[in-house]
């Protein structure tokens, strides 16, 4: 039986705080922006705001380039904001948790600026440095997940460093015990701060043996995240999820099984990679731009893999469709024309009934799609930019790149969120820093709550439904209709109490049979996104992208 934590009930909301509410007017969302907004966040049921990074940066990677790790970043506001924003989202029930980006820094933190200013600065050995290969070239070919080498020359010294995303990000070296030191510090002053947790940016990566090339959970990673968690948020009972985009279901209970003191769940990608085509030769990142359709028949199998693998305390899921990095979750798995609305509740329907905690991204609540821009100037992602002008030279046409960015790109997810049909969907007073997806007129936060069959009143449903019963917290998983190529559907049971929970994939009416033991039920229905089902048949004959939860009262016969 899994030992009941608070986390495992919990539902965490991701903000992009960029693209949240901008209260000052400046285009820039901010943590006053928040505040304001967090009433419609417990209107929702949330629990958990995950805050993507508000740390002082030059935003070479959106945030994701810390110069300081204890400051905010002055387009958000202040320190105080964030102790007020901890302080009102609290009298609300909701608790913070920060983004960790500890794999690197930015070049322009302090440890940086001093390691590159002399081999014999007391931090330079923060950063890993390599002598030149015998050509006077980089140290290796590895090649950097933003485009081009891994390693950026420093002519004073005349060494390389090492950065697997941006130059302006160098990675941080942890095999100096100095840095685990000085990152744990900073660790324990914010959660002495009052925030609940962290999400741990490319968790994965901590372990790094670059000399060897193995940049993935490499041997020393999990010696580093126990002590770290010994160290910082263990003993607090915090929540913390890894991101792991190398992580398997056989390794998955190394990061988060209970008596392993690591963290609490990790983000897993494989439904993600679901999506991937063959990469390009040469191209970093090429099995991303080169998409294709997802295929339901193995979405629920890699999902109800991961369900298995962590069931019985081996572990615990994280439940996800979007975040920041990738597309909006309607547009990607569901329908975001015709049947935009009923999909996006098929979608909420399945992810919430799984055994995990959920995580929804800002706008996905109301239905929010992915963008088509005309013109590359209208990004802003640096990877999106960088594809652009790479895959360019790799002979991609400019119809061929825009359509890859219209399918995978970043800003899909960055759009300012779509408050209302006012001028800049109510996100902003200026002019935003990223250009509001136009279809906001349409879909907007005030146009689906004043719906009372809205997507965000599904979400509501949702939400309060875990809260009340523990069959969709603890209870066992089993897959039904494993073949069926469109029809997703599960069952969860907990001391006798059983649930059917099914979405349908397919944009045409399908027909199932229905297995033996819930053939000729009397089920209450729970929640729907077309019409409530009681007693079932036989056979289902289910709408395009329907969906429920029934939960099994009788024999109807």
């Amino acid at each position: 039986m899994t030992e009941q934590r608070w986390w495992h009930r919990a539902v965490v909301y991701q903000i992009y705080p960029s693209s949240f509410m901008d209260a000052n007017g400046d285009g820039m969302g901010d943590l006053p922006g928040i505040i304001e907004r967090l009433d419609h966040l417990a209107d929702l049921g949330i629990t958990v705001i995950w805050l993507s990074p508000i740390f002082a940066s030059p935003m070479d990677d959106n945030g994701y380039d810390i110069s300081d790790y204890q400051a905010i970043a002055p387009q958000f506001g202040t320190l105080d904001d964030l102790d007020r924003l901890i302080a009102e989202a609290d009298r609300r029930g909701i608790k913070i948790i920060l983004d960790l980006v500890v794999n690197h820094s930015s070049d322009e933190h302090p440890w940086f600026v001093d390691a590159k200013s002399s081999k014999d600065s007391d931090y330079r050995d923060f950063y890993i440095w390599r002598e030149p290969a015998a050509d006077g070239g980089p140290p290796s070919e590895l090649t950097s997940y933003f485009s081009g080498s891994m390693w950026e020359f420093d002519e004073a010294s005349g060494e390389y460093y090492f950065h697997q995303f941006s130059k302006k990000q160098p990675d941080l070296n942890w095999d100096n015990p100095a840095v685990p030191e000085a990152v744990h510090t900073m660790m324990n002053w914010w959660l002495d701060r009052g925030v609940a947790g962290f999400r741990m940016d490319v968790l994965d990566l901590l372990g790094k043996d670059v000399d060897n090339q193995q940049l993935t959970a490499g041997p020393k990673l999990h010696d580093r995240i126990h002590t770290m968690n010994r160290a910082t948020y263990g003993p607090r009972d915090a929540l913390t999820v890894g991101e792991t985009w190398s992580v398997t279901p056989e390794t998955a209970p190394l990061y988060c099984a209970p008596e392993r003191d690591e963290i609490s769940m990790v983000f897993q990608f494989e439904h993600i990679s679901l999506t991937f085509g063959e990469p390009e030769d040469g191209a970093p990142n090429g099995g991303k731009w080169n998409a294709k359709p997802v295929d339901p028949l193995k979405l629920k199998q890699v999902l109800a893999k991961w369900q298995h693998a962590l069931a019985g305390g081996r572990g615990w899921n994280s439940l996800f469709w979007n975040n920041h990095d990738l597309p909006r979750a309607v547009s990607e798995f569901g329908d975001d024309s015709e049947h935009r609305i009923r999909s996006a509740k098929m979608l909420a329907t399945i992810l919430h009934g799984q055994q995990g905690t959920p995580y929804i991204y800002q706008g996905e609540e109301i239905g929010m799609t992915n963008v088509r821009f005309d013109a590359i100037e209208d990004y802003r992602d640096i990877e999106t930019l960088n594809f652009y002008n790479e895959y360019g030279d790799l002979g991609w046409t400019h119809a061929q790149r825009m359509a890859a960015i219209y399918r995978n790109g970043r800003d899909n997810a960055r759009t300012p969120m779509q408050w209302s049909a006012t001028d800049n969907g109510g996100f902003s007073t200026g002019t935003p820093w990223l250009t509001v997806n136009p279809n906001y007129r349409d879909i907007n936060v005030a146009a689906d709550r004043a719906d009372p069959d809205g997507i965000f009143q599904h979400y509501q449903k949702l939400i309060q439904l875990r809260k009340d019963h523990d069959v969709l917290v603890y209870g066992r998983f089993t897959l039904l209709l494993e073949d069926h190529p469109t029809v997703f559907a599960y069952e969860r049971e907990l001391n006798g109490e059983r649930w059917l929970v099914l979405g349908s994939f397919s944009a045409e009416r399908t027909q199932v049979h229905l297995p033996a033991h819930w053939q000729n039920t009397l089920c209450q229905c729970l929640i729907h996104n077309t019409s409530a089902r009681g007693a079932l048949g036989q056979t289902l004959d289910l709408a395009p992208y329907e969906a429920f939860m029934l939960r099994a009262e009788g024999n109807a016969e």
